[in-house]
Protein backbone atom coordinates (compact mmCIF):
# COMPACT_ATOMS: atom_id res chain seq x y z
CA UNK A 1 0.00 0.00 0.00
CA UNK A 2 2.94 2.52 0.67
CA UNK A 3 4.99 1.17 -1.63
CA UNK A 4 9.09 -0.08 -0.93
CA UNK A 5 9.87 2.62 0.83
CA UNK A 6 6.83 2.12 3.95
CA UNK A 7 4.66 4.08 5.58
CA UNK A 8 5.42 7.73 5.86
CA UNK A 9 7.32 9.08 8.68
CA UNK A 10 5.28 10.87 11.43
CA UNK A 11 6.50 15.01 12.18
CA UNK A 12 8.29 15.16 15.93
CA UNK A 13 5.46 17.61 16.14
CA UNK A 14 2.64 15.79 15.32
CA UNK A 15 -0.12 15.22 17.68
CA UNK A 16 -0.60 11.57 18.82
CA UNK A 17 -3.92 10.30 18.29
CA UNK A 18 -4.87 7.61 20.53
CA UNK A 19 -7.55 5.24 19.71
CA UNK A 20 -10.49 4.86 22.13
CA UNK A 21 -10.39 1.41 21.85
CA UNK A 22 -9.08 -1.00 24.61
CA UNK A 23 -6.62 -3.43 23.44
CA UNK A 24 -7.29 -7.12 24.73
CA UNK A 25 -6.17 -8.36 27.71
CA UNK A 26 -2.98 -10.71 27.39
CA UNK A 27 -3.94 -14.07 27.52
CA UNK A 28 -3.52 -15.80 30.56
CA UNK A 29 -5.03 -18.76 30.23
CA UNK A 30 -8.53 -18.30 32.56
CA UNK A 31 -11.28 -16.20 31.10
CA UNK A 32 -12.11 -13.04 32.05
CA UNK A 33 -15.52 -13.97 33.36
CA UNK A 34 -14.20 -16.04 35.67
CA UNK A 35 -12.80 -13.43 37.24
CA UNK A 36 -15.46 -12.01 37.79
CA UNK A 37 -17.60 -12.58 41.06
CA UNK A 38 -20.73 -14.78 39.56
CA UNK A 39 -23.93 -14.26 40.97
CA UNK A 40 -25.79 -17.04 42.84
CA UNK A 41 -29.43 -17.85 41.31
CA UNK A 42 -32.40 -16.74 43.22
CA UNK A 43 -36.07 -19.50 43.84
CA UNK A 44 -37.64 -16.11 44.40
CA UNK A 45 -41.13 -15.74 42.30
CA UNK A 46 -40.33 -19.62 40.98
CA UNK A 47 -42.32 -22.83 42.07
CA UNK A 48 -41.21 -25.86 42.15
CA UNK A 49 -43.24 -28.43 41.21
CA UNK A 50 -42.74 -31.99 43.30
CA UNK A 51 -43.01 -35.31 42.08
CA UNK A 52 -45.67 -37.41 43.16
CA UNK A 53 -42.92 -40.37 43.93
CA UNK A 54 -40.94 -38.30 46.24
CA UNK A 55 -43.72 -37.42 48.19
CA UNK A 56 -43.72 -39.30 51.69
CA UNK A 57 -47.22 -40.44 52.78
CA UNK A 58 -47.71 -39.55 56.34
CA UNK A 59 -47.83 -42.95 58.19
CA UNK A 60 -51.30 -43.79 59.61
CA UNK A 61 -52.53 -46.40 60.63
CA UNK A 62 -55.91 -45.10 62.12
CA UNK A 63 -56.99 -43.95 58.53
CA UNK A 64 -55.57 -47.79 57.75
CA UNK A 65 -57.97 -49.40 60.42
CA UNK A 66 -61.59 -47.72 59.95
CA UNK A 67 -61.12 -48.66 56.01
CA UNK A 68 -60.58 -52.50 57.16
CA UNK A 69 -62.79 -52.23 59.39
CA UNK A 70 -65.81 -50.83 57.70
CA UNK A 71 -65.60 -53.22 54.85
CA UNK A 72 -65.57 -56.37 57.08
CA UNK A 73 -68.52 -54.69 59.10
CA UNK A 74 -70.06 -54.83 55.67
CA UNK A 75 -69.30 -58.55 54.54
CA UNK A 76 -70.36 -59.74 57.99
CA UNK A 77 -69.50 -63.25 59.39
CA UNK A 78 -69.22 -64.81 55.72
CA UNK A 79 -65.22 -65.79 55.78
CA UNK A 80 -65.59 -66.31 51.87
CA UNK A 81 -66.83 -62.91 51.82
CA UNK A 82 -63.85 -61.24 53.77
CA UNK A 83 -61.60 -63.28 52.24
CA UNK A 84 -62.74 -61.69 48.93
CA UNK A 85 -62.83 -58.12 50.61
CA UNK A 86 -59.40 -58.73 52.12
CA UNK A 87 -57.78 -60.35 48.32
CA UNK A 88 -59.78 -57.08 46.62
CA UNK A 89 -58.35 -54.32 49.25
CA UNK A 90 -54.70 -55.02 48.79
CA UNK A 91 -55.30 -53.38 45.72
CA UNK A 92 -56.14 -50.17 47.08
CA UNK A 93 -54.96 -50.26 50.17
CA UNK A 94 -51.28 -50.73 52.15
CA UNK A 95 -50.37 -53.91 53.35
CA UNK A 96 -47.21 -53.77 53.20
CA UNK A 97 -46.69 -50.79 55.61
CA UNK A 98 -49.85 -51.49 58.02
CA UNK A 99 -49.05 -55.26 57.54
CA UNK A 100 -49.13 -55.05 61.89
CA UNK A 101 -52.50 -53.03 62.04
CA UNK A 102 -54.32 -55.45 59.29
CA UNK A 103 -53.45 -58.82 61.16
CA UNK A 104 -54.56 -57.08 65.22
CA UNK A 105 -57.80 -56.34 63.46
CA UNK A 106 -58.20 -59.83 62.13
CA UNK A 107 -57.05 -61.42 65.25
CA UNK A 108 -58.21 -59.19 67.70
CA UNK A 109 -60.77 -56.75 66.39
CA UNK A 110 -58.61 -53.84 66.17
CA UNK A 111 -54.86 -52.23 66.93
CA UNK A 112 -53.42 -53.31 69.81
CA UNK A 113 -51.79 -51.48 72.85
CA UNK A 114 -48.65 -52.56 74.62
CA UNK A 115 -49.68 -55.36 76.38
CA UNK A 116 -52.50 -57.12 74.07
CA UNK A 117 -55.18 -54.32 75.29
CA UNK A 118 -57.17 -52.61 72.77
CA UNK A 119 -57.49 -49.32 72.65
CA UNK A 120 -61.13 -47.80 73.82
CA UNK A 121 -61.03 -44.89 71.58
CA UNK A 122 -60.80 -46.82 68.22
CA UNK A 123 -63.17 -48.71 66.02
CA UNK A 124 -63.23 -52.32 66.49
CA UNK A 125 -64.94 -55.39 64.29
CA UNK A 126 -66.21 -58.35 65.51
CA UNK A 127 -65.46 -60.08 62.49
CA UNK A 128 -62.48 -61.52 64.08
CA UNK A 129 -60.45 -64.48 66.07
CA UNK A 130 -61.29 -63.71 69.09
CA UNK A 131 -65.05 -62.76 68.91
CA UNK A 132 -65.81 -65.89 66.63
CA UNK A 133 -66.73 -69.04 68.47
CA UNK A 134 -64.25 -71.07 70.35
CA UNK A 135 -64.29 -74.33 68.47
CA UNK A 136 -61.70 -75.96 65.93
CA UNK A 137 -63.73 -75.62 62.80
CA UNK A 138 -64.55 -71.86 63.16
CA UNK A 139 -60.46 -71.56 63.85
CA UNK A 140 -59.85 -73.78 60.48
CA UNK A 141 -62.53 -71.42 58.50
CA UNK A 142 -60.40 -68.41 59.98
CA UNK A 143 -56.82 -70.29 59.35
CA UNK A 144 -58.23 -70.60 55.58
CA UNK A 145 -58.55 -66.81 55.49
CA UNK A 146 -55.31 -66.11 56.41
CA UNK A 147 -53.86 -69.00 53.65
CA UNK A 148 -55.77 -66.85 51.11
CA UNK A 149 -54.51 -63.47 51.84
CA UNK A 150 -50.53 -64.75 52.64
CA UNK A 151 -50.82 -66.62 49.23
CA UNK A 152 -52.18 -63.46 47.12
CA UNK A 153 -49.29 -61.76 49.10
CA UNK A 154 -46.27 -63.14 49.76
CA UNK A 155 -44.54 -59.94 50.99
CA UNK A 156 -46.86 -60.76 54.21
CA UNK A 157 -45.32 -64.15 55.31
CA UNK A 158 -42.67 -62.14 56.88
CA UNK A 159 -45.06 -59.89 59.02
CA UNK A 160 -47.30 -62.17 60.23
CA UNK A 161 -45.01 -64.44 61.48
CA UNK A 162 -43.76 -61.44 63.42
CA UNK A 163 -47.29 -60.84 64.25
CA UNK A 164 -47.98 -64.18 65.89
CA UNK A 165 -44.82 -63.80 67.89
CA UNK A 166 -45.69 -60.42 69.35
CA UNK A 167 -49.36 -62.16 70.44
CA UNK A 168 -47.47 -65.27 71.93
CA UNK A 169 -45.58 -62.12 74.21
CA UNK A 170 -49.32 -60.58 75.02
CA UNK A 171 -50.98 -64.01 75.95
CA UNK A 172 -51.16 -62.66 79.44
CA UNK A 173 -53.52 -59.56 78.08
CA UNK A 174 -56.09 -61.81 76.47
CA UNK A 175 -59.00 -63.64 78.22
CA UNK A 176 -58.78 -67.48 78.41
CA UNK A 177 -61.05 -68.24 75.78
CA UNK A 178 -59.19 -65.76 73.43
CA UNK A 179 -55.67 -67.44 74.32
CA UNK A 180 -57.69 -70.67 73.38
CA UNK A 181 -58.82 -69.79 70.19
CA UNK A 182 -55.14 -68.10 69.31
CA UNK A 183 -53.55 -71.71 70.52
CA UNK A 184 -55.70 -73.80 67.90
CA UNK A 185 -55.61 -71.06 65.07
CA UNK A 186 -51.67 -71.18 65.43
CA UNK A 187 -51.61 -75.36 65.49
CA UNK A 188 -53.76 -75.20 62.23
CA UNK A 189 -51.63 -72.86 60.71
CA UNK A 190 -48.26 -74.46 61.69
CA UNK A 191 -49.95 -78.10 60.45
CA UNK A 192 -50.54 -76.20 56.34
CA UNK A 193 -47.38 -74.71 56.88
CA UNK A 194 -48.35 -70.94 56.74
CA UNK A 195 -46.27 -70.80 60.31
CA UNK A 196 -42.36 -71.82 61.56
CA UNK A 197 -42.21 -73.61 64.83
CA UNK A 198 -39.62 -70.95 65.34
CA UNK A 199 -42.48 -69.16 66.46
CA UNK A 200 -42.55 -71.15 69.51
CA UNK A 201 -39.88 -69.61 71.06
CA UNK A 202 -42.42 -66.61 72.41
CA UNK A 203 -43.70 -69.26 74.66
CA UNK A 204 -40.39 -70.06 76.61
CA UNK A 205 -40.68 -65.93 77.71
CA UNK A 206 -39.64 -65.83 81.80
CA UNK A 207 -42.95 -64.69 82.78
CA UNK A 208 -45.53 -67.09 80.86
CA UNK A 209 -43.98 -70.13 82.06
CA UNK A 210 -44.04 -69.03 85.50
CA UNK A 211 -47.71 -68.48 85.90
CA UNK A 212 -48.01 -71.46 83.70
CA UNK A 213 -49.31 -69.69 80.70
CA UNK A 214 -47.02 -71.34 78.46
CA UNK A 215 -47.88 -74.94 79.10
CA UNK A 216 -51.82 -74.17 79.35
CA UNK A 217 -51.27 -72.90 75.54
CA UNK A 218 -48.93 -75.58 74.62
CA UNK A 219 -51.96 -78.49 75.34
CA UNK A 220 -54.25 -76.63 73.13
CA UNK A 221 -51.97 -75.64 70.30
CA UNK A 222 -50.45 -79.42 70.10
CA UNK A 223 -54.18 -81.21 70.06
CA UNK A 224 -54.99 -78.89 67.17
CA UNK A 225 -51.59 -79.60 65.49
CA UNK A 226 -51.74 -83.16 65.77
CA UNK A 227 -55.11 -83.45 65.00
CA UNK A 228 -54.27 -82.07 61.53
CA UNK A 229 -51.52 -84.19 61.18
CA UNK A 230 -50.03 -86.33 63.13
CA UNK A 231 -47.00 -86.69 65.76
CA UNK A 232 -44.30 -87.70 63.10
CA UNK A 233 -44.83 -84.52 61.41
CA UNK A 234 -45.11 -82.59 64.59
CA UNK A 235 -41.82 -83.66 65.48
CA UNK A 236 -40.13 -83.03 61.98
CA UNK A 237 -41.51 -79.61 62.24
CA UNK A 238 -39.97 -79.28 65.65
CA UNK A 239 -36.30 -80.67 65.04
CA UNK A 240 -36.20 -78.41 61.76
CA UNK A 241 -36.22 -75.38 64.60
CA UNK A 242 -34.13 -77.29 67.03
CA UNK A 243 -37.46 -77.45 69.11
CA UNK A 244 -37.56 -81.23 69.99
CA UNK A 245 -35.70 -81.02 72.72
CA UNK A 246 -36.64 -77.81 74.46
CA UNK A 247 -40.28 -78.88 75.10
CA UNK A 248 -40.10 -79.25 78.88
CA UNK A 249 -38.74 -75.37 78.86
CA UNK A 250 -42.42 -74.99 78.93
CA UNK A 251 -42.32 -75.26 82.75
CA UNK A 252 -40.39 -73.62 85.07
CA UNK A 253 -36.83 -75.33 86.29
CA UNK A 254 -37.76 -76.85 89.21
CA UNK A 255 -40.57 -78.20 86.85
CA UNK A 256 -38.12 -79.82 84.14
CA UNK A 257 -38.40 -83.47 84.53
CA UNK A 258 -39.70 -85.98 81.78
CA UNK A 259 -41.98 -87.24 84.99
CA UNK A 260 -43.98 -84.33 85.05
CA UNK A 261 -44.17 -83.08 81.82
CA UNK A 262 -45.54 -86.61 81.01
CA UNK A 263 -47.93 -86.66 83.67
CA UNK A 264 -49.60 -82.90 82.97
CA UNK A 265 -49.28 -83.73 78.69
CA UNK A 266 -50.71 -87.41 79.32
CA UNK A 267 -53.57 -85.71 81.87
CA UNK A 268 -54.50 -83.44 79.20
CA UNK A 269 -55.30 -86.07 76.36
CA UNK A 270 -51.52 -85.61 74.82
CA UNK A 271 -49.94 -89.10 75.71
CA UNK A 272 -48.46 -89.49 72.15
CA UNK A 273 -46.56 -85.99 72.64
CA UNK A 274 -45.33 -87.26 76.21
CA UNK A 275 -44.27 -90.79 74.54
CA UNK A 276 -42.28 -88.19 71.91
CA UNK A 277 -40.32 -86.33 74.73
CA UNK A 278 -39.79 -89.35 76.74
CA UNK A 279 -37.74 -90.82 73.84
CA UNK A 280 -36.46 -88.19 73.07
CA UNK A 281 -35.09 -87.61 77.00
CA UNK A 282 -34.08 -91.32 76.03
CA UNK A 283 -31.94 -90.41 73.39
CA UNK A 284 -30.20 -87.34 74.82
CA UNK A 285 -29.11 -89.54 77.94
CA UNK A 286 -28.01 -92.32 75.47
CA UNK A 287 -25.75 -89.69 73.61
CA UNK A 288 -24.45 -88.42 76.89
CA UNK A 289 -23.61 -91.99 78.22
CA UNK A 290 -21.52 -92.95 74.87
CA UNK A 291 -19.55 -89.36 74.84
CA UNK A 292 -18.72 -89.89 78.88
CA UNK A 293 -17.77 -93.59 77.89
CA UNK A 294 -15.31 -92.86 75.23
CA UNK A 295 -13.88 -90.09 78.02
CA UNK A 296 -13.45 -92.78 80.29
CA UNK A 297 -11.44 -95.33 77.91
CA UNK A 298 -9.40 -92.96 76.58
CA UNK A 299 -8.53 -92.29 80.05
CA UNK A 300 -8.09 -95.42 80.82
CA UNK A 301 -10.33 -95.53 83.85
CA UNK A 302 -10.76 -99.07 86.07
CA UNK A 303 -13.49 -101.04 84.48
CA UNK A 304 -15.07 -101.51 87.72
CA UNK A 305 -15.55 -97.25 88.15
CA UNK A 306 -17.20 -97.52 83.93
CA UNK A 307 -19.28 -100.06 84.84
CA UNK A 308 -20.48 -98.70 88.22
CA UNK A 309 -21.29 -95.22 86.46
CA UNK A 310 -23.03 -97.41 83.37
CA UNK A 311 -25.47 -99.05 85.87
CA UNK A 312 -26.07 -95.72 87.55
CA UNK A 313 -26.98 -94.16 83.96
CA UNK A 314 -29.37 -97.45 83.42
CA UNK A 315 -31.15 -96.80 85.91
CA UNK A 316 -31.82 -93.04 86.13
CA UNK A 317 -32.65 -92.92 82.35
CA UNK A 318 -34.29 -96.38 82.41
CA UNK A 319 -31.98 -97.71 79.46
CA UNK A 320 -32.30 -101.20 78.32
CA UNK A 321 -29.57 -103.09 78.79
CA UNK A 322 -29.66 -104.43 75.09
CA UNK A 323 -29.36 -100.43 73.92
CA UNK A 324 -26.29 -100.06 76.86
CA UNK A 325 -24.66 -102.77 74.95
CA UNK A 326 -24.83 -101.09 71.99
CA UNK A 327 -23.06 -98.31 73.07
CA UNK A 328 -20.79 -99.97 74.39
CA UNK A 329 -19.44 -101.97 71.48
CA UNK A 330 -19.69 -98.57 69.70
CA UNK A 331 -17.51 -97.15 72.61
CA UNK A 332 -14.82 -99.77 72.35
CA UNK A 333 -14.80 -100.06 68.84
CA UNK A 334 -13.78 -95.94 68.13
CA UNK A 335 -10.80 -95.66 70.93
CA UNK A 336 -8.40 -97.01 68.69
CA UNK A 337 -6.71 -96.27 64.73
CA UNK A 338 -7.49 -99.66 63.18
CA UNK A 339 -4.76 -100.72 60.69
CA UNK A 340 -6.10 -100.46 57.34
CA UNK A 341 -3.96 -104.09 56.46
CA UNK A 342 -6.73 -107.00 56.38
CA UNK A 343 -4.18 -109.37 57.61
CA UNK A 344 -3.08 -107.55 60.76
CA UNK A 345 -6.29 -105.58 61.62
CA UNK A 346 -7.68 -109.09 62.63
CA UNK A 347 -5.03 -109.67 64.93
CA UNK A 348 -5.21 -105.57 66.07
CA UNK A 349 -9.07 -106.21 66.92
CA UNK A 350 -8.52 -109.51 69.13
CA UNK A 351 -5.95 -108.27 71.16
CA UNK A 352 -8.51 -104.96 71.80
CA UNK A 353 -11.03 -106.97 72.34
CA UNK A 354 -9.83 -108.94 74.60
CA UNK A 355 -8.64 -106.00 76.69
CA UNK A 356 -12.55 -105.10 76.82
CA UNK A 357 -13.89 -108.49 77.21
CA UNK A 358 -14.71 -108.01 81.24
CA UNK A 359 -16.68 -105.05 80.60
CA UNK A 360 -18.47 -106.46 77.49
CA UNK A 361 -19.56 -109.38 80.02
CA UNK A 362 -20.76 -106.91 82.55
CA UNK A 363 -23.72 -105.84 79.86
CA UNK A 364 -24.92 -109.11 78.03
CA UNK A 365 -26.50 -110.78 81.40
CA UNK A 366 -29.76 -111.28 78.89
CA UNK A 367 -30.04 -113.76 76.08
CA UNK A 368 -31.71 -110.26 73.96
CA UNK A 369 -28.19 -108.15 74.68
CA UNK A 370 -26.35 -111.07 73.82
CA UNK A 371 -28.06 -111.00 70.29
CA UNK A 372 -27.91 -107.32 70.24
CA UNK A 373 -24.22 -107.78 70.25
CA UNK A 374 -23.79 -110.11 67.45
CA UNK A 375 -26.03 -107.88 65.02
CA UNK A 376 -23.47 -104.81 65.84
CA UNK A 377 -20.43 -107.09 65.16
CA UNK A 378 -22.10 -108.54 62.04
CA UNK A 379 -22.68 -104.94 60.78
CA UNK A 380 -19.60 -103.29 61.85
CA UNK A 381 -17.42 -105.89 60.32
CA UNK A 382 -19.65 -105.25 57.20
CA UNK A 383 -19.47 -101.63 57.21
CA UNK A 384 -15.36 -101.76 57.54
CA UNK A 385 -14.44 -104.13 54.68
CA UNK A 386 -11.30 -104.48 56.58
CA UNK A 387 -12.90 -106.69 59.36
CA UNK A 388 -14.78 -108.97 56.98
CA UNK A 389 -12.63 -111.75 57.47
CA UNK A 390 -12.65 -111.15 61.32
CA UNK A 391 -15.70 -111.64 62.41
CA UNK A 392 -15.92 -115.57 63.50
CA UNK A 393 -12.82 -114.42 65.39
CA UNK A 394 -14.41 -111.98 67.15
CA UNK A 395 -17.17 -114.36 67.94
CA UNK A 396 -14.71 -116.82 69.18
CA UNK A 397 -13.24 -114.64 71.38
CA UNK A 398 -16.05 -113.55 72.69
CA UNK A 399 -17.49 -117.00 73.40
CA UNK A 400 -14.26 -117.78 75.22
CA UNK A 401 -14.68 -115.09 77.04
CA UNK A 402 -17.96 -115.74 78.52
CA UNK A 403 -19.14 -112.57 76.94
CA UNK A 404 -21.73 -114.65 74.03
CA UNK A 405 -23.17 -118.21 75.16
CA UNK A 406 -24.17 -120.92 72.74
CA UNK A 407 -27.98 -120.26 72.62
CA UNK A 408 -27.78 -116.60 71.06
CA UNK A 409 -24.80 -117.97 68.74
CA UNK A 410 -27.33 -120.88 67.67
CA UNK A 411 -30.21 -118.39 67.30
CA UNK A 412 -28.16 -115.91 65.39
CA UNK A 413 -26.88 -118.44 62.86
CA UNK A 414 -30.25 -119.92 62.48
CA UNK A 415 -32.87 -117.06 61.76
CA UNK A 416 -31.78 -114.13 63.94
CA UNK A 417 -28.84 -112.46 61.29
CA UNK A 418 -29.36 -109.76 59.09
CA UNK A 419 -28.75 -109.86 55.66
CA UNK A 420 -25.68 -107.43 55.78
CA UNK A 421 -22.99 -109.90 54.72
CA UNK A 422 -24.94 -113.01 55.48
CA UNK A 423 -23.73 -115.47 53.38
CA UNK A 424 -19.84 -114.43 54.03
CA UNK A 425 -20.49 -114.54 57.78
CA UNK A 426 -22.30 -117.70 57.74
CA UNK A 427 -19.78 -119.65 55.86
CA UNK A 428 -17.10 -118.29 58.21
CA UNK A 429 -19.23 -119.53 61.24
CA UNK A 430 -19.88 -122.51 59.85
CA UNK A 431 -17.43 -125.36 61.63
CA UNK A 432 -18.10 -123.24 64.88
CA UNK A 433 -21.47 -123.42 64.70
CA UNK A 434 -21.05 -127.47 64.26
CA UNK A 435 -18.69 -127.58 67.06
CA UNK A 436 -21.01 -125.73 69.39
CA UNK A 437 -24.28 -128.39 68.07
CA UNK A 438 -22.03 -131.15 68.87
CA UNK A 439 -20.93 -130.12 72.25
CA UNK A 440 -24.22 -129.45 73.33
CA UNK A 441 -25.52 -132.91 72.16
CA UNK A 442 -22.95 -134.32 74.35
CA UNK A 443 -23.32 -132.40 77.22
CA UNK A 444 -27.35 -133.89 76.76
CA UNK A 445 -26.40 -137.06 76.29
CA UNK A 446 -23.90 -136.71 80.00
CA UNK A 447 -27.05 -135.82 81.91
CA UNK A 448 -28.66 -138.15 80.68
CA UNK A 449 -26.35 -140.57 81.51
CA UNK A 450 -25.84 -139.02 84.90
CA UNK A 451 -29.79 -139.52 85.71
Amino acid sequence: MYGAAGPPARSPSAPVVRSSRRPPPPATGVSFMNNQKQQKPTLSGQRFKTRKRDEKERFDPTQFQDCIIQGLTETGTDLEAVAKFLDASGAKLDYRRYAETLFDILVAGGMLAPGGTLADDMMRTDVCVFAAQEDLETMQAFAQVFNKLIRRYKYLEKGFEDEVKKLLLFLKGFSESERNKLAMLTGVLLANGTLNASILNSLYNENLVKEGVSAAFAVKLFKSWINEKDINAVASSLRKVSMDNRLMELFPANKQSVEHFTKYFTEAGLKELSEYVRNQQTIGARKELQKELQEQMSRGDPFKDIILYVKEEMKKNNIPEPVVIGIIWSSVMSTVEWNKKEELVAEQAIKHLKQYSPLLAAFTTQGQSELTLLLKIQEYCYDNIHFMKAFQKIVVLFYKAEVLSEEPILKWYKDAHVAKGKSVFLEQMKKFVEWLKNAEEESESEAEEGD
